[in-house]
């Protein structure tokens, strides 16, 4: 039987799917060449932050548009309850079945750039927010739902909006980006840097990869010709093209995009151009790189790790460039409970090959809260009395989200149990009967939580 929430609802679905719709039209990508001020992250994800505040004042809600870095959405008054979603999206590559971002919807699935990394859960919330306001179920109690523009490149939105703003942190809160029916515990991640000026005898140029925290499905090298150069890509079992052009031949090697906290679901065409380049041009420290990092759990490396909560390490190598000149590679590493980052540098510095160099290019510290406190039961509950899923339990994972910039806040939903949503891949998508049921979820989990700690004012 449909719940109360659910059944309220049902009168927001059509709307709700057209402005998703509208809104992953807008290609929110970080465009460093359009930022300006009140446009810290470019044009396009300054026009998708807009975009939510419009529809927000439309609907009577208090927006604040926190000088570009993110939109807050705020009604009531009392303690605070808060919901921390993002619109800024990661680059597209080539292959797409459908527009990237369209919106196209096709067997009751809407395909799209940030159908469910972040704008569908994030609209998903909002309409939750706005039908309890509109039933009069938000008394005694303040939500907010900030919409950041930065999560994708280092969550510089939340950073300035506390920190910068001072805006206060909620009492208790989630962030729809991750999974159901809930993640308790998320690894440590640190993004680092190979780089250096080496000539690399034979090689012209590298160019691998669209961000860190995305497995490499794409990777182009330009190099001298030589005549045994397409026999032995036949023979290396990668799918890739090559073109041939007098004294130069550029070689693409094809891969799969995966989320960089889960490489193993991906096939990295960087490593495996660099393992083909280390075998047909063999120098240092081309060779020695090849073989540390064509693992993506660390172990060649010495850095590898399992624990009883976070589980294993994975070493994802998100982009390769080399110009001719200057070489550059950055790993994104993530770790449990188990590794302390400090020690991982001191071995990293001292096996990176001469005469490149290692540095840490960001770092952002573990996360696990205790499943008995009654906020993580309060969000469990919720899922459970709106799918009846007594069964899937919570969990931790690799990924990173709002909820370590963010205090009294776990990642809860959107992804439902043994669903794909190819997250951060081509052809994202989103089960419309998931974006509408979470909705209901979502209701329910603010409407819990805000009680909880309204009864105590």
């Amino acid at each position: 039987m449909a719940s109360q929430f659910s059944q309220f609802l049902k009168a927001y679905h059509q709307e709700a799917i057209h402005q998703l719709q509208r809104w992953i039209q807008i290609p929110s990508i970080h465009d460093e060449r359009t930022i300006t001020k009140g446009k810290p992250y470019g044009e396009t994800v300054y026009q998708a932050l807009q975009f939510i505040g419009k529809l927000a004042e439309k609907d009577g809600f208090k927006v604040d548009y926190c000088d570009g870095h993110v939109t807050e959405i705020t009604y009531g008054d009392g303690p605070q309850i808060a919901v921390y979603a993002h619109t800024d999206v990661v680059p597209v590559a080539e292959g797409w079945k459908h527009p990237a971002f369209g919106g196209v919807i096709e067997n009751d699935r809407m395909y799209g750039r940030g159908t469910s990394d972040d704008k569908g859960p994030a609209l998903a919330s909002y309409y939750a927010i706005k039908m309890l306001k509109e039933k009069k179920l938000i008394q005694g109690f303040q939500v907010k739902l900030v919409i950041g523009g930065n999560e994708e490149k280092g969550s510089g939105c939340l950073k300035y909006y506390f920190h910068q703003l001072k805006k206060p942190y909620a009492i208790a809160g989630f962030t729809p980006d991750g999974n159901f029916p809930l993640i308790y515990g998320e690894k440590g991640i640190s993004n680092f840097e190979i780089f250096g000026h080496v000539h690399l005898r034979g090689i012209h140029s590298i160019k691998a990869g669209i961000v860190a925290n995305s497995v490499i499905d794409k990777a182009v090298a330009v190099v001298d010709t030589l005549f045994s150069l397409e026999r032995a890509l036949n023979q290396f079992g990668f799918p890739h093209q090559i073109k041939v052009d007098g004294a130069k031949t550029t070689i693409t090697l094809l891969g799969k995009a995966a989320h960089g906290s889960l490489p193993q679901l991906g096939k990295n065409a960087g490593t495996a151009l660099l393992s083909f380049l280390a075998k047909a041009f063999p120098q240092e420290p081309l060779n020695t790189l090849a073989r540390q990092y064509e693992d993506f759990t660390g172990k060649n490396l010495g850095i590898d790790g399992k624990a009883p909560l976070l589980k294993e390490t994975t070493n994802n190598i998100g982009l390769i460039n080399y110009d001719g000149h200057h070489f550059s590679l950055i790993a994104n590493y993530r770790y449990p409970e188990t590794v302390k980052y400090e020690d991982v540098e001191k071995k990293m510095k001292l096996q990176t090959p001469s005469p490149l160099q290692f540095k840490t290019l960001s770092t952002s510290p573990m996360l696990v809260f205790d499943p008995k406190t009654p906020m993580i039961q309060t969000l469990l509950k919720a899922y459970q009395a709106e799918t009846g899923d007594n069964v899937t339990p919570m969990i931790t994972i690799g990924g990173g989200t709002y909820a370590k910039e963010a205090k009294n806040t776990v990642a809860f939903g959107s992804k439902f149990p043994n669903k794909e949503d190819f997250i951060h891949e081509n052809d994202e998508k989103i089960d419309l009967e998931d974006y509408t049921n979470s909705m209901a979820i979502y209701a329910r989990a603010i409407y819990d939580l805000g009680h909880l700690h309204a009864l105590k004012k």
